[in-house]
């Protein structure tokens, strides 16, 4: 992994050009749900360097849409359901995202700027490490005691700005002079909050069981736990998913359950159209957690932000959507779905 130095290099360049990338989880308890501490408590957690040492960073960087549905077709019971699909600016440039590049053009329209954030894409940051000290009951834990981290935008920029700190000297992953992070939990207004989290101000040596674990098991490769990039037909298909969300459809089985599917939700893909370009089945889309109120115990993400394009890019997008913007009315009124999808699909012919 990159020294301290590198890695506050790189975080300077992208502040800079905003050339921000890459982000994850899966389904299984390696996830430490931390979320779930009750209020007013905390845990002690113990980043670890990524096992794939070409990462400049102990961290990777996941970018999802949520693609919402007013249920599932074909079942008369089901509710609204979500999928999660991944940016495909993750890994190309600006405008390479179906929805992206029309969500873009929404922010020129106050009466579509709500819609806009709700498909925008939300940024969540896949770490590893120990969980030192702990105030969550576990019903379980996994064998291996390297738990993954699901980090929202808010409780990272507490990482990263400490990082940039002239106080710190090492690297908070090295295994003699690292140091722990204290993530606590309390309220504001109905929902948890982070902000009061911290490192700690002392340094800490691993103890010979987390070392002994790491010789065991070895150090998750980040990289394994990102979405794999869209295929051509999978961003056709994410973009015909989004104009039906928009719509308010239903989610189909038979056009989407090869491609993308709602998590938590059985479904049939037999009579599924073929995702020939898949190199291996889709997945599931992965829940992530959402924002509820604190009583509940629920895991926070930071709010969807009101994009604003890089400086260094803002000039290019500017010129590439600023004649293709929906505009709102004169009376204020909100434009209907209907008006939304005849404007992308203007904008495609």
């Amino acid at each position: 992994m990159a020294s301290l130095a590198e890695i506050r290099a790189k975080l300077l360049e992208q502040e800079k050009g905003g050339n921000t990338r890459s982000n994850s989880y899966g389904g299984d308890n390696a996830i430490f749900a931390f979320w779930n501490i009750p209020e007013g408590q905390s845990a002690t957690m113990r980043f670890l360097p990524d096992g794939d040492d070409t990462n400049t960073y102990f961290w990777r960087e996941r970018q999802m849409i949520r693609l919402e549905f007013a249920g599932v077709k074909g079942d008369p019971n089901s509710r609204r359901v979500t999928v999660n699909v991944p940016c495909n600016e993750m890994w190309g440039p600006v405008g390479s995202c179906p929805v992206l590049s029309e969500v873009r053009n929404w922010f020129k329209d106050p009466a579509l700027e709500d819609m806009g954030r709700k498909y925008w894409k939300k940024r969540s940051y896949v770490f590893q490490g120990f969980v030192a000290e702990n105030s969550l009951q576990e019903d379980t834990t996994p064998d291996n005691p390297i738990r993954r981290f699901i980090i929202n935008p808010s409780i990272f920029n507490i990482i990263k700005g400490a990082l940039m700190d002239s106080d710190f000297t090492e690297l908070p992953t090295d295994i003699e002079q690292g140091t722990d992070f204290r993530l606590t939990k309390t309220t504001k207004g109905q929902y948890a909050d982070y902000s009061t989290s911290s490192w700690s101000r002392r340094e800490r040596s691993l103890d010979s069981n987390e070392r002994a674990a790491i010789d065991t098991h070895g150090l998750f490769n980040l990289n394994d736990f990102l979405p794999k990039q869209p295929t051509e037909a999978e961003l056709t298909m994410i973009g015909q998913m989004f104009e039906a969300s928009v719509d308010g459809q239903m989610y189909d089985p038979e056009l989407y359950g090869n491609f993308y599917r709602p998590a938590g939700v059985q479904i049939d893909t037999s009579n599924s159209a073929p995702n020939n370009s898949a190199a291996k089945p889709a997945a599931q889309s992965v829940p992530q957690p959402t924002p509820a109120p604190a009583t509940t115990a629920a895991p926070v993400v930071e709010a969807a932000p009101t994009p604003v394009t890089p400086p260094a890019q803002q000039e290019a997008v500017a010129a590439a959507v600023a004649a293709t913007a929906p505009a709102g009315n004169d009376s204020g009124e909100k434009p209907s779905a209907q008006d939304i999808l005849a404007a992308i699909r203007n904008r495609g012919a």
